[in-house]
């Protein structure tokens, strides 16, 4: 089922879009990690379970559309398939999108991809708009295409503003609906939806959140994130930075709250980042089920 559909649907019943995104495990050998995950999170039923691209965009190494199509076949919950562009030619493109076809595969997220410094990229693609042209190019309908936005801008954009005037090429482009970046202030979310809506960006909106468990993620995702922090989580990250379990549960409940009150001011989607953890993911899930 095409994801756009899936939006229109919870929207005639009232109910926002719940869904997950988990990636493919680094090591070949423990694969069978993410369908372990995918079972336990069964619970939850999503509406859809996205499944990000192989680290550097190498189509060899690639399980994305694999993981994908099991998901979908054996668990029976909708999937989307991350793609990226930077490190693509339009040959790889090709193939990924014939992959996807011959998985029965019906929604693909259209993304640029991380630039590595130092690292060596193809040219051939250099913006999300361009795959997506790319896509809808060779496959007109059959393929829904999804793409990201950010709360706060790009971190290559001048201004939100801006970045927002470029998201609209990707409307152009024909991604139908948009999950943004992970964020921690949900006034930067709400600012930015209605910049969109007053742009003329009529598509629908997941909000991205990622529960913060540990302190290693502060580091590693936060920071690389570009997320601005509001006092709320700054207190949280002081008062149990040394206190681990503390901080597990706290960091629960703060996504909790943060996607109570985004359903409340009538968020279209929640979007859980699950980072392969399922108990977190149903711990969050299960603090704002009533409002599903």
């Amino acid at each position: 089922m095409r994801i756009s559909e899936i939006f229109e649907k919870r929207g005639a019943e009232g109910r926002p879009v719940f869904s997950l995104e988990v990636f493919p495990p680094k090591r070949k050998k423990n694969k069978d990690s993410i369908y372990q995950a995918v079972e336990k999170l069964q619970v939850t039923n999503p509406d859809f379970i996205s499944v990000t691209y192989g680290a550097g965009g190498n189509i060899a190494d690639n399980s994305t559309c694999e993981i994908a199509s099991t998901i979908k076949n054996n668990y029976g919950i909708e999937t989307v398939a991350h793609l990226t562009c930077i490190n693509s030619t339009r040959k790889d493109v090709e193939v990924m999108i014939e992959r996807f076809r011959d998985a029965q595969i019906e929604n693909v997220m259209a993304l640029r991809g991380d630039i590595v410094p130092g690292e060596d990229i193809q040219r051939e693609f250099k913006h999300a708009n361009e795959l997506a042209i790319e896509i809808q190019r060779r496959c007109l309908d059959e393929l829904n295409i999804l793409g990201a936005c950010y709360p706060e801008g790009h971190y290559e954009s001048k201004s939100l503003e801006s970045d927002i005037q470029n998201l609209k090429y990707k409307i152009g482009a024909g991604v139908d609906v948009l999950i943004t970046q992970l964020f921690f202030d949900n006034e930067k979310f709400y600012r930015f939806i209605d910049l969109a809506r007053q742009s003329g960006i009529d598509v629908p909106v997941a909000a991205g959140i990622m529960p913060i468990v540990k302190a290693s993620q502060i580091e590693k995702t936060v920071q690389l994130s570009g997320a601005s922090l509001p006092h709320d989580f700054t207190a949280m990250i002081a008062e149990y930075e040394h206190d681990r379990k503390g901080l597990y549960q706290a960091g629960i409940d703060y996504a909790v709250r943060q996607c109570r009150e985004l359903i409340d001011h009538g968020a279209q989607g929640i979007h859980i980042y699950t980072m392969n953890d399922p108990v977190v993911a149903i711990r969050v899930w299960e603090g704002i089920r009533d409002l599903l």
